[in-house]
């Protein structure tokens, strides 16, 4: 697959277009007001996505921070405003979700330094828990991310989600997993999704990343969990009726995409190897999934924003760097050859006086 215009988009694995069988299975979709239950299509996604996970209900949604939101307004719902959520300091939910935790939940975050390899340790989970006292929020959550976007796209391991989920629940807390692409992080381990999401009381991941739907997560978890979600994202606004026409898009996602995941984790590692060849390029240790970070060395000739503009003029679309750090992703519409071409465009780029 490749774009009409021939650009090679290495900002996101969101920026795939629906392939030609999510475009026809969106048009034949059947459908139903999803908000009364009544849309099959929507129906099917939610439980194969449920069966996938270990869980026992899903709920469609319309994004990936919506999922993230519904979860944690779900699950410190119980308490009066004002509990605490154990995050990574490099976290989604903390960084990039425009601060909903306190603004819409009423949650305060208390961040932890996220180790290298993605996860938390759990000495500092362990010392995060507040003790019961009427100056102190409750801890309610703790939440995890998986892969691990501003870690480099790593994958947390089945063990280490395991031990957590056993600590958070030996202290009467509940962990919930933001998986956006938790489907990499499987294919990259091989293992089967449900290692890296039973042990957790909830997990949202993406279609619209590296399996390429154009729009849509699910929500996992028990049923009563679900029931409650669903309430939420009605408040949000997420009831979209005869939703199914997206829904569709998904259930081929799950259908066909899951298991090329591995195709981009090679190109990835081509594409990092491939870089650390280029002079003037500082290339971060690679994760064995879809995003590779760099940035420019000392003797890089072409300052950040050029070097941006350089790779436009050759066709090669990429975001601004953010602190001197610079990511590639690469997703269903990237190719070796595609791999080739950003390499050599890169050498071109950084040489050109």
């Amino acid at each position: 697959m490749s774009f009409d215009n021939g650009l090679i988009d290495l900002r996101s694995d969101t920026v795939t277009h629906p392939t030609p069988a999510m475009r026809e299975a969106m048009y034949r979709a059947e459908v139903g007001d999803d908000v009364c239950d009544e849309d099959p299509t929507v129906n099917r996604l939610q439980e194969r996505a449920a069966a996938l996970t270990g869980h026992e209900a899903a709920l469609f949604v319309a994004s990936g921070t919506m999922g993230n939101l519904l979860a944690l307004q779900t699950h410190c719902a119980r308490f009066a405003r004002g509990v605490e959520v154990i995050v990574g300091n490099k976290s989604h939910i903390y960084l990039n979700e425009t601060g909903g935790m306190a603004a819409l939940v009423g949650a305060q975050a208390y961040s932890l330094p996220n180790q290298p390899d993605g996860t938390v340790l759990l000495d500092d989970i362990e010392a995060a828990i507040r003790v019961e006292d009427p100056h102190h929020p409750r801890t309610r959550l703790v939440c995890l991310e998986n892969t691990h976007n501003q870690c480099g796209g790593v994958p947390l391991t089945p063990d280490y989600t395991e031990q957590v989920a056993d600590l958070a629940h030996s202290r009467g807390l509940l962990l919930h997993i933001d998986g956006a692409r938790i489907f990499n992080a499987a294919v990259a381990q091989g293992v089967d999704v449900k290692a890296l999401t039973a042990p957790a009381d909830s997990v949202m991941f993406c279609l619209s990343k590296g399996l390429g739907a154009p729009v849509g997560s699910l929500l996992c978890g028990s049923k009563d969990f679900i029931y409650e979600a669903k309430r939420y994202r009605k408040m949000v606004g997420g009831g979209m009726r005869q939703v199914g026409v997206i829904a569709a898009a998904g259930n081929v996602a799950l259908d066909s995409m899951i298991e090329r995941l591995d195709d981009d984790h090679t190109n990835a590692k081509q594409l990092a190897d491939g870089l650390r060849a280029v002079p003037g390029l500082a290339v971060e240790p690679i994760a064995p999934t879809n995003m590779i970070y760099f940035g420019l060395a000392p003797s890089a000739k072409v300052s950040e924003q050029e070097l941006v503009t350089r790779m436009q003029a050759r066709g090669i679309v990429m975001y601004g760097s953010d602190a001197g750090r610079f990511r590639l992703v690469t997703h269903a519409w990237i190719s070796a050859a595609d791999v080739a071409k950003v390499v050599g465009a890169f050498r071109e780029s950084l040489s050109t006086d």
